[in-house]
């Protein structure tokens, strides 16, 4: 993800294509600065802490099936790294920096790989994709991330709202990466963290007579996220999860986020010419209205974009920019 993404490729230990493995730290700081305290009691925050135990278990099933000291010839057992650890152990850093398991394993166990998806009928990889990283720096990367930004929006909004926005805004993550870009694996969660950010900034446009220093937690936002997405077209770094995820958490923000006008919860003591106003206000429904519009249509024409095997670059000559900015010092060829 934006912030520290990094895609590992081919190599031993793994065999075949790379991985692409989404994480971000920079935008740690735009947790919640600028969420207002209710006065009313806040939610309970157990869905966010559930994703993170489950996140975590499946790195460690991930590496127990790896079994690094297994699968590698005897001359090899040596390059293993921790094998005190046993089956644990990492795989060597030239096939994954990350310190985590091969290609090979991530591939089985669910990696998100356009070939599979489509020509093998196996969409259950636009989920389990999501729920897979790359090493322990990707996990603990991105389980930081969630934990700042997701508890405090799960005690704000409730973990029904908080949990349809990160699987929701994960899915749309890789249905886009997917139908970009063909040629490697991807794992990760940040799309859904994405999907996290956006969902911020569009809580805040539609809820934006509530704020205070609401400009400055504008820009603030909009900072974070013009840099993240700037981050994200180095080589190696599927910046289409983080595009997709961004999108569709932008959109449910408006869908699911806005809170009711002000006074509205005690309007049973009001007169009754107040009372009578309706909960939201007319921007908010016709955000809400559009935005709904917009996923639906989205969503479809993705799906069935991908399933008949159409290639996005195909349709946009440009978008491959959005992923990775060829120079001198680089190029593109393997994204």
């Amino acid at each position: 993800m934006p912030g520290d993404d990094i895609e590992r490729r081919g190599g031993g230990g793994g065999g075949g294509g790379g991985v692409k493995s989404r994480t971000n730290n920079s935008y740690l700081s735009s947790s919640s600065s600028y969420l207002i305290e209710d006065k009313e009691s806040q939610w309970t925050s157990w869905l966010v802490p559930m994703f993170v135990v489950a996140n975590v278990a499946v790195f460690i099933v991930v590496m127990a099936i790896n079994n690094c000291p297994k699968h590698f010839h005897s001359r090899l057992e040596g390059k293993c790294v921790a094998r005190f650890l046993g089956r644990f152990s990492f795989e060597p850093l030239r096939d994954n920096p990350l310190f985590g398991p091969s290609s090979a394993t991530l591939k089985k166990l669910g990696a998100l790989e356009w070939e599979k998806v489509v020509h093998k009928h196996q969409g259950w990889r636009l989920v389990t994709c999501v729920w897979l990283h790359a090493g322990i720096i990707h996990l603990l990367a991105n389980m930081l991330c969630l934990v700042f930004i997701g508890i405090r929006l799960e005690q704000q909004f409730g973990f029904v709202r908080i949990g349809i926005i990160y699987l929701l805004s994960g899915f749309s993550g890789s249905v886009l990466s997917s139908l970009f870009i063909w040629n490697s694996i991807s794992v990760g969660a940040s799309g859904a963290l994405f999907g996290l950010l956006g969902a911020m900034l569009s809580e805040l446009i539609t809820n934006w007579t509530i704020y205070t220093y609401k400009a400055a937690a504008l820009f603030t936002l909009l900072v974070i996220v013009a840099i993240n997405l700037a981050i994200g077209i180095l080589p190696h770094v599927d910046n289409f999860a983080h595009i997709g995820g961004f999108l569709v958490g932008f959109l449910l923000g408006f869908v699911l986020l806005p809170r009711p006008r002000y006074g509205w919860l005690e309007r049973q003591n009001l007169p009754a010419s107040v009372s009578d106003k309706s909960k939201y206000k007319t921007y908010q429904y016709v955000l809400w209205l559009v935005s709904l519009i917009l996923l639906i249509a989205g969503f479809i024409v993705a799906l069935v974009m991908l399933f008949r095997g159409e290639n996005g670059n195909d349709h946009c000559h440009w978008c491959h920019y959005l992923s990775c900015v060829p120079t001198s010092r680089w190029n593109c060829d393997e994204n």
